[in-house]
């Protein structure tokens, strides 16, 4: 997940929606909002009550595998995107396809309102996608703090939101509405107000995005994996491999260098599908586990004397 949110078409959501710990995360991170209000509001027993049941042990691991990533191949990647546009951008593109394809299976049904929101939701990304040509800052762009501290707040709590939502990363969104270097720039310059604008701005957009989410998850799940399907093939718009990979958004007709991508594009859609089903596998096999465990288990009549 970590390694996806540094592409620029490609979000952390995506990975999770392949692995099968989608709704799972969202789940961990609705019932954390829940501590949080109830700690807020001084309702220290429900509080507590709450906070234990928070997967403690699988969250933070999970958080710990995104922070390895992002510090390990952050400058990996970012030379292999500038170095091999094309090549790399194919192998996400392959990536995402894959993607669509899971997502796509795990709809309940296929229907007029589920058809209805990928291909307009679809079409809404793909168009607002292709407003820009760039997908990144230039390199003499000015990092400097010129927004007031609400900008940074409303910015943190829109790509907070883009990074658990299947399809465009957060960076990306940053960058679309001119806050990338802005969020630099306050890096760079320790200031810790507008870092805390920005911080303050994720929490409270996962919070209340991740509630959201989570109900309608509940009560609309096919509606909502139909919409997360339009999202990443309205993003797809950024991975297409011609002309100069992620960055641009342009399309053009694949020109020069077109079968080593197009076989990475192969071989990430089959890897996808392949890491789809052993996660298929390995599920069944611990569904299948369980029963048996429970039934080899001595009752409570047949520890009596």
């Amino acid at each position: 997940m970590g390694t996806a949110d540094l592409v620029p078409g490609v979000s952390g959501g995506t990975v999770a929606l392949v692995l099968g710990i989608y709704e799972r995360l969202i789940h961990n991170i609705r019932t954390g909002a829940s501590a949080l209000r109830q700690l807020v509001t001084g309702d220290w027993t429900a509080f507590g009550a709450t906070f234990r049941e928070i997967e403690w042990a699988w969250l933070l691991s999970l958080l710990g595998g995104i922070l390895l990533a992002v510090a390990a191949l952050s400058s990996v990647l970012e030379r292999l995107l500038r170095e091999e546009p094309v090549r790399m951008a194919a192998l996400f593109f392959g990536l995402v396809l894959g993607a669509v394809w899971v997502a796509w299976r795990m709809l309940d049904r296929v229907d007029a309102p589920a058809l209805a929101l990928i291909i307009g939701i679809g079409a809404v990304m793909f168009l607002l996608l292709g407003l820009r040509d760039d997908t990144e800052v230039a390199d003499d762009a000015a990092e400097v703090v010129t927004e007031p501290l609400w900008v940074f707040f409303l910015a943190g709590a829109l790509a907070i939101c883009a990074m658990i939502l299947p399809g465009i990363s957060g960076s990306f969104i940053l960058v679309l509405i001119g806050m990338y270097t802005e969020v630099l720039g306050a890096v760079n310059d320790r200031d810790l107000a507008a870092l805390g604008a920005f911080m303050f701005g994720c929490i409270v957009g996962l919070a209340l995005f991740s509630t959201l989410l989570s109900w309608l998850l509940d009560r609309y799940r096919n509606l909502v994996l139909a919409a997360m399907i339009g999202l990443m093939v309205g993003s797809m718009r950024v991975l297409w491999p011609w002309p100069s990979g992620t960055e641009t958004t342009r399309i053009e007709a694949p020109s020069g260098d077109v079968l080593v991508p197009i076989l990475l594009a192969v071989v990430g859609l089959v890897a996808v599908l392949a890491i789809e089903r052993l996660g298929r596998q390995l599920t069944s096999e611990a569904n299948r586990s369980m029963p048996s465990a429970m039934s080899s288990s001595p009752s409570a009549n047949e520890n009596r004397p």
